[in-house]
């Protein structure tokens, strides 16, 4: 909500007016303004203050007496005149039978009483007499401009107090502070930025982590999205080649804003456990340089009806307010699985998702993995929703050879000291997550007989692994056979 959209809504007949925000104060200041501009007698309430003036030339003897809820709608419905009253934080009181009829009265006796009513909370579920009879609204975030200008000032705010002093950052580092505040109220913006000033009178790298860890606590997302500080690069994945190519050929059109191509959509990878989807979701975000969020679509559920989807919402929304971003749906058939669940939240959850989808207009690449595509609805499948879907097959002879490479290189051991060839053709049908749980195993057996790592205790890691590919061959083969007519091999 910005000061054209409040005129907008309290210029209209609606009596009882819902603002939902975390910012307090510029609300109640937005509306202080407004009312004075409309020369309307404005008050504020809290149970802690009572009754107080909004403005000037307004007197109100004891506002203590009217603390209590009850009293100052009794208050409010008796009075006569055309007035504003900003309450805040009435949500606790709104399931008293009294309180509810109050309200109902205040907002019915609009034509006779002029009131505008004007309830201001972090969260505000209206009892359904009242939903009908109210305006809702939220506090417009602020601008990358806006979240400059908040930072310059936090700066010569941190300056003054310490003599002056200039702070050192560079353009670059300045604005992806920017881009990691976008989604926060003016008032958390102002906390952060000076709190990434002062500890050290500048703003470099080592900052924007803590930031952004920051941020995902107070927007309340911990648990259900996540903020991914370690991204991969491409030649950190083996192997699929194809879809190393297909995101290559896209990269301009989704990380630049001058652009003249549309940007990508999305693509959905699915394969075995293993396979190096999640590697490959990382790698995303990491060769185009943008933030990564990881949506947890199992942790999305709650048990109060409705707050799943707005779990779910509020992900989405702040991924628009990130963008450009990429967005990760990990295992999306956890949250979108077309199965018997009697209470149709998946379907209420892919109706949200389907709608964002078509309507987004941020530059949010979306990657949902799956392990299991044949449990996902045909909504979601069908051509448009993705950009691409590929298939993730078991890895080949030259990729395990790679992969071998990739994870002895990380553990500091030369491979040109192993016969990599054996390894690749010995562990044929392994995922890279099982090779690599094999280089793992291997280097504790190393170290429990004193030796070095070598190709004999590597192969007997190998050995004693019983493969996906094996224990499930059956749903290996079914997964081949339906991406060879609906799905790009990403090998």
């Amino acid at each position: 909500m910005n000061n054209n959209d409040l005129k907008l809504i309290l210029n209209t007949q609606a009596s009882l007016i819902v603002v939902e925000t975390w910012d307090e104060t510029r609300s109640v200041d937005l509306l202080q303004n407004f009312f004075r501009s409309a020369s309307l007698p404005a008050w504020r309430w809290s149970v802690t203050e009572g009754l107080f003036p909004l403005g000037f030339g307004l007197e109100l003897a004891n506002p203590e007496q009217y603390a209590e809820p009850e009293s100052v709608l009794r208050y409010i419905k008796e009075y006569r005149k055309p007035g504003a009253f900003v309450l805040c934080d009435i949500h606790p009181f709104l399931e008293t039978p009294k309180i509810i009829r109050l309200l109902k009265d205040i907002a019915l006796s609009y034509s006779q009483s002029q009131h505008k009513l004007v309830l201001v909370s972090h969260r505000l579920q209206l009892p359904p007499e009242l939903s009908r009879l109210a305006v809702s609204v939220s506090l417009s975030m602020p601008s990358e401009d806006e979240i400059l200008g908040i930072i310059r000032e936090q700066a010569r705010i941190w300056g003054d107090k310490n003599r002056k002093a200039k702070i050192k950052t560079d353009n670059q580092t300045l604005q992806k502070l920017v881009n990691n505040l976008k989604g926060l109220p003016h008032q958390d913006v102002r906390r952060l930025a000076y709190g990434a000033i002062a500890d050290d009178g500048a703003i470099t790298e080592d900052d924007l982590p803590e930031v952004t860890k920051a941020k995902f606590a107070l927007m309340n997302m911990e648990g259900v999205l996540h903020f991914e500080y370690s991204t991969a690069h491409l030649r950190d994945v083996a192997g699929l080649y194809t879809l190393k190519k297909w995101l290559e050929n896209r990269r301009e059109a989704l990380s630049s804003e001058d652009s003249k191509l549309d940007p990508p959509k999305g693509v959905l990878l699915f394969g075995v456990q293993g396979g190096g989807k999640s590697l490959a979701a990382k790698a995303i975000a990491g060769v185009w340089g943008l933030p990564l969020l990881r949506l947890d679509m199992a942790a999305l559920f709650n048990k109060y009806i409705g707050e799943t989807e707005r779990n779910l919402r509020e992900a989405l929304k702040l991924a628009d307010l990130m963008s450009p971003c990429v967005l990760w749906l990990d295992e999306i058939e956890k949250g979108m699985a077309d199965g018997s669940d009697d209470s149709g939240m998946p379907k209420r959850l892919l109706g949200t998702l389907l709608t964002w989808m078509a309507e987004r207009k941020s530059r949010v690449f979306m990657v949902a993995t799956s392990n299991d595509i044949s449990q996902l609805p045909p909504e979601l499948m069908r051509k448009g929703r993705f950009d691409e879907i590929f298939f993730v097959d078991l890895p080949d002879s030259q990729t395990r050879y790679s992969i071998f490479s990739i994870h002895l290189e990380k553990r500091e051991l030369e491979p040109a000291h192993f016969n990599l060839d054996a390894l690749a053709q010995l562990s044929d049908g392994f995922t890279g997550a099982e090779i690599e749980q094999a280089v793992v195993s291997a280097t504790y057996s190393a170290a429990a007989r004193g030796r070095d790592i070598c190709d004999e205790l590597l192969q007997e890691a190998i050995q004693q692994t019983q493969p996906l590919s094996v224990v499930m061959a059956e749903r290996m083969n079914e997964l081949r056979a339906w991406a060879k007519e609906r799905a790009v091999r990403a090998n």
